[in-house]
């Protein structure tokens, strides 16, 4: 899967500001600062198209990029950021859980974890509400080119029993890699034969 094009469509509080013309989504859910923005600037190949932050809790809605015409990829905001206001925080429960459980064009969710890190309490619970809705969804670590390569294949396995998952893609915005196996997991969701 390549994709050649790719623009921002718009952001969303609420369910009536999502688009109306039913193409299929794929949304990625992680910690605020794990690299969604960077994750979706590399699958597309523009350096700036979703916005990076050096400051976790910078995407506040949820962010639609439709992807050559055929279907989009949706940043949600990042959790388990303790800086944000919590009054801030306290809307993107019901944001994320609102847009997970109700939409029906949602084809697949990538859960991005931090390579470097073991599974965080709000990864797993994250995990565990994904498998308790049944709802498709694959594990990429994020960051992966700051692993040692002796040390990743065993981090990937411990992420990947942590999650209930198969396995858990590595991948790096840095380097680029893990880039064609998370493209083909999405691939996968989109015709249907996702996790």
């Amino acid at each position: 899967m390549v994709l050649k094009e790719a623009r921002y469509v718009c952001s969303a509080v609420k369910s009536s500001q999502y688009p109306l013309d039913e193409l299929p989504e794929i949304a990625l859910v992680g910690r605020s600062n794990v690299g969604k923005s960077s994750l979706i600037n590399t699958l597309v190949g523009r350096r700036s198209l979703a916005r990076t932050s050096s400051r976790p809790g910078r995407t506040q809605t949820i962010n639609f990029y439709l992807v050559d015409e055929e279907f989009y990829l949706v940043d949600l905001p990042g959790y388990g950021f303790a800086q944000v206001p919590k009054r801030v925080r306290d809307t993107w429960g019901p944001m994320i859980e609102g847009y997970l459980s109700g939409r029906r064009e949602l084809a697949g969710i990538i859960l991005l974890v931090d390579a470097r890190h073991s599974a965080n309490a709000n990864d797993v619970q994250m995990a565990d509400w994904l498998h308790h809705h049944r709802l498709p969804f694959g594990v990429v670590a994020t960051k992966v080119d700051k692993v040692s390569r002796g040390h990743r294949k065993g981090r990937m396995q411990e992420l990947a029993t942590a999650f209930g998952a198969d396995d858990v893609l590595a991948f790096s915005a840095k380097t680029g890699h893990g880039k064609d196996e998370v493209l083909q997991l999405i691939e996968e969701f989109l015709t249907g034969k996702g996790h």
